[in-house]
């Protein structure tokens, strides 16, 4: 397979030099020129959510794609777009059109049955002033997504010949009845992540650390818990959604009411999605490798585990579906933990932001960054689906992924 996302950037540079030693005379006036202002954000902010719709939302007799799997595409297309907006800057090009045309071709290239992409590319270059800045950036972005499309090729995707298959014993999770999901997503090549990000492993489940956690989980995670309270029921409900492009949409609201420039939005959405995209292909390494059992197969199947603090009771259920992937590390975690932690690092921690929940059809405001992840963390131990640690080491890996790109992408 192929590591080949920072291939293209010396390749890159080269032709942003060329671009940029285009002769004065032929240069666009600097008032043809875009600008970073804050209104030309619109242009991220319209291809994020038309790439969100792609890939979630599709029309009827569309299969949406796989919340995980999804985050690879949303990764894909927000990185190329902050790859065009540095190119087309550097070489005093539209950055509106680059950013247009690399979000434009790289969603074509992976779902090329959508319709109204072109449409949409069209109304978004209808807005630059036609000129040789218009010219080069739309020539910049072409470039960034062939080359970003190019380098993904054999990167590991849709892997039929990987299959989970453990023997059953104790501690290990078995498909019931579906096989795991994508279980090749965690030998995907990486966005921008060149090393892997280390955690210990779930705890034996010999131990009190392990007791304590069934527990919690049993007691509260229940499907008929009486210990849940029923804001912790509603919680747990209420993110029961779409944890991919929860934050995200609720940022793309809150930017359009307190807009940051081209470039920083681009670089904001390409380091959440970037970051989104390496932790879940680090969670699936582990959900694959390690395939801890969920707490349903736990707590009916503890009389097997050799701890006397684990007590069964083979008729429990979780208060939510479990979803046909093993426990360590939860997704839910490696996809909130790294948008939260993108928007913290850029935006600050007092950040307010309003959710919305698909599941539910209803908002609910947070005040700041550590609240929604205090919720989004618990919901699913309240929700019957994880165990603490699961949890723990998953916010880690998102935090850890977000720092990381943030660094990278400069």
């Amino acid at each position: 397979m192929k590591h080949a996302v920072h291939r293209f950037v010396p390749v890159l540079l080269v032709v942003v030099l060329a671009l940029a030693s285009v002769s004065s005379a032929s240069a666009e006036s600097a008032t043809g020129v875009d600008r970073a202002a804050p209104s030309q954000a619109a242009v991220v902010h319209n291809w994020e959510q038309t790439s969100i719709d792609t890939i979630y939302k599709p029309p009827p007799g569309m299969t949406p794609t796989p919340i995980p799997v999804g985050v690879l595409y949303l990764g894909f297309t927000s990185l190329a777009m902050y790859r065009a907006a540095q190119a087309a800057g550097y070489a005093r090009a539209s950055q509106v059109a680059a950013i247009a045309v690399a979000a434009h071709d790289v969603l074509v290239a992976y779902y090329p049955d959508t319709a109204g992409l072109d449409e949409k590319l069209a109304a978004s270059l209808s807005s630059v002033p036609d000129g040789w800045a218009k010219q080069r950036g739309t020539a910049i972005g072409a470039f960034i997504a062939h080359r970003l499309i190019k380098s993904r090729e054999d990167d590991g995707r849709n892997d039929t010949s990987i299959v989970y298959s453990k023997p059953p014993q104790p501690g290990i999770w078995q498909p019931q009845p579906a096989e795991m999901l994508a279980p090749w997503l965690g030998f995907v090549d990486p966005l921008v992540l060149r090393a892997g990000i280390k955690v210990d492993g779930p705890d034996p489940i010999n131990s009190m650390a392990y007791a304590f956690d069934y527990q919690e989980v049993k007691r509260i995670g229940a499907k008929d818990g009486a210990d849940r309270t029923q804001s912790q029921t509603d919680t747990a409900l209420f993110f029961n959604s779409n944890s991919a492009i929860m934050v995200s949409e609720a940022l793309l609201d809150y930017l359009n009411e307190n807009p940051l420039g081209l470039r920083e939005t681009a670089r904001l959405f390409a380091v959440a999605h970037s970051a989104m995209a390496d932790a879940i292909i680090t969670c699936w390494r582990l959900k694959y490798e390690v395939g801890f059992w969920r707490p349903n197969q736990a707590i009916q199947g503890a009389a097997s585990d050799g701890n006397p603090a684990t007590i069964p009771d083979t008729s429990w259920e979780p208060l939510l579906p479990t979803p046909p992937y093993s426990d360590y590390v939860s997704g839910h975690g490696c996809l909130t933990g790294p948008a939260i932690q993108a928007i913290r690092n850029t935006l600050g921690e007092e950040t307010a932001l309003t959710l919305h929940s698909y599941p539910t059809n209803s908002d609910k405001p947070y005040p700041n960054l550590s609240s929604i992840e205090f919720d989004t963390f618990h919901a699913r131990i309240w929700g019957g689906l994880h165990f603490r640690d699961a949890m723990e080491d998953a916010y880690y890996i998102g935090h850890e992924a977000a720092d990381r790109v943030q660094r990278q992408l400069r």
